[in-house]
């Protein structure tokens, strides 16, 4: 099955194994180099893999945890096929894209099709394959090639593709615009492949003359066209899809009817229709550096939306660019300086997530201070825990030159160093990556009754800088205190102000495990100090209520 963004649906396979793949035809490695601006956020999955946003997007809907095997791009199937011809493996044969790159998508496709990432044992009964993009791009040529390839393999009753295509509407007619499917479907076409259902984005539901257009000049049956209109929340896709009967019209492509079961999404839609319904909001302080474009942070962000709605809160993130909260930019941009502290100051909690360089430090440094004095829930995520710890050594040690080695190479008070195995090199895959065991040093935290009183806890890291061991002692002395470390006790993963209310850093990024109906501990906590109710669940928690 081919699926472009349609990730929504699979909610409906509650009773087959699946397996996912998500081919991104970019010549990129992976998503680890890629700058947030370009690309949004990079995703990271238990076994160090830095992969597209919308791996991410699969873990969180069907709760599954996915691999680096998962993630197909060009760059690792050339780099496949390039290592296979410096060994020889090739025979001498000459090396082309047809049939030696598109045999090397299908092979990687075939490994990884047979494992299912839902936790369950044996064969996978359904492989559900993602393909980004746009038809006729030259990049992803290689691919489609590879799929026509496969869908011959297999058979026709083993292969359904779903072709995801935009339903524009001019302005000032309101006409649905069917030109742009029919081209695409077309070139598809062309290609070999010949589309089983549409999946049509559309703001509207689409009208009758506009499915009767694409039935006919795009030879896809009115009953397989599915609608996905804009709706409330993105959490009534699967049911919008459920409604439209799309896993029937897929089960039948793929024979499976004899075996499969009505879809069971009652919790799903009673999540759903609860988040409609609530009224009452919080407002967060988001100080970041990438804040132009959100997706950058779209992991923080759900992980807030999971935690208010298991708060009955609607979440108002007010981003804050870091750097208007600076010095000099109240000198060249007044008016922005001042919109950002007004907005930090009006904030319930603030949150400072991850990020790389020394752009807006300084502001994030600010907004760390005025959290930290004013007693505001503070929680710092990757380079929100560094920028607490120079902030508190800065400001209560009094050591006016404390930086971390990424912002100042030179500095005699390092704080925060460049961890020792790390690669000074090269950029890709070279960090502390992937999910890590996180000792609690004393169960008396806040962090620890979050997480249940556990020993330790696994969280997923994507850093190559930490908190200088040696500096622990006199930061512990003067009241941060640091209640997480790694197995060997000399990295510091979590601190905390037991002064403080709600002020926690964290070197791991809690928001990747997130989910809708199993919020990280961390991002509850954070809401609910927030909302002055953190000391009353801690309570009730720990005496099991």
């Amino acid at each position: 099955m081919q699926l472009n963004n349609l990730s929504n649906c699979l909610s409906i396979f509650t009773v087959l194994y699946l397996c996912i793949c998500l081919a991104d035809p970019y010549l990129n490695t992976d998503a680890g180099t890629m700058s947030p601006f370009e690309h949004g956020e990079v995703f990271v999955l238990d076994d160090g893999g830095e992969v597209d946003l919308d791996l991410g997007n699969y873990e969180r809907f069907l709760d599954v945890t996915l691999t680096r095997d998962n993630n197909i791009t060009t760059g690792k199937i050339f780099q496949s096929v390039i290592e296979k011809e410096r060994r020889g493996d090739y025979l001498g044969k000459t090396v082309q894209v047809v049939p030696h790159i598109t045999d090397a998508i299908k092979n990687w496709i075939e490994s990884v099709a047979v494992i299912p990432v839902d936790g369950k044992e044996g064969a996978a009964d359904v492989c559900v394959i993602e393909l980004g993009g746009t038809v006729g791009d030259i990049e992803s040529m290689p691919f489609i090639e590879a799929l026509r390839q496969l869908s011959f393999s297999v058979g026709q009753d083993n292969f359904c593709l779903i072709h995801v295509s935009l339903i524009p509407v001019l302005g000032v007619v309101g006409e649905q615009k069917t030109k742009p499917t029919q081209h695409s479907v077309r070139e598809l076409r062309a290609l070999g492949l010949t589309p089983h259902l549409l999946a049509c984005r559309s703001a509207q539901p689409l009208l009758e003359n506009t499915k009767e257009k694409l039935s006919q000049f795009c030879h896809v049956a009115a009953a397989n066209i599915l609608n996905i209109h804009d709706v409330p929340n993105i959490w009534h896709i699967p049911l919008l899809l459920m409604n439209q009967n799309s896993h029937y019209a897929i089960l039948k492509q793929l024979n499976l009817l004899s075996i499969a079961t009505p879809p069971d999404l009652q919790d799903w839609t009673k999540m759903a229709e609860t988040y409609d319904n609530l009224t009452n909001s919080v407002r967060i302080a988001m100080v970041g550096k990438y804040v132009g474009l959100t997706d950058s942070y779209l992991s923080v962000v759900k992980a807030l939306l999971h935690a208010c709605i298991a708060c009955s809160l609607k979440p108002s993130i007010d981003w804050i660019a870091a750097s208007d909260l600076e010095d000099d930019t109240a000198k060249l941009t007044p008016e922005a300086h001042a919109a950002a502290w007004e907005t930090l100051r009006n904030a319930a909690c603030v949150l400072v997530p991850g990020g790389f360089g020394d752009r807006g430090v300084r502001g994030m440094m600010l907004a760390a201070k005025f959290a930290r004095e004013n007693n505001i829930p503070y929680l710092g995520i990757c380079l929100g825990m560094q920028i607490s710890v120079i902030e508190f050594a800065r400001s209560v040690l009094s050591m006016e030159r404390a930086n971390s080695e990424e912002f100042d190479a030179q500095t005699s008070e390092n704080v925060v160093i460049f961890m020792p195995e790390g690669s000074t090199t090269h950029m890709g895959s070279t960090m502390r990556l992937g999910s890590r065991k996180t000792f609690f040093q004393t169960p008396d935290c806040i962090t620890a009754k979050l997480y249940g009183n556990r020993q330790y806890v696994d969280e997923r890291h994507r850093h190559r800088y930490e908190v200088n061991p040696d500096i622990i002692g006199v930061l512990e002395e003067r009241g941060l205190k640091f209640v997480g470390k790694d197995e060997t006790r000399k990295r510091m993963e979590i601190l905390e102000l037991p002064s403080h209310p709600f002020y926690i850093g964290v070197q791991f990024h809690p928001e990747f495990k997130s989910r809708p109906r199993r919020p990280s501990p961390l991002f509850l906590g954070f809401m609910l100090a927030a909302t002055g109710r953190l000391e009353a669940f801690l309570n009730n928690h720990q005496n099991g209520v």
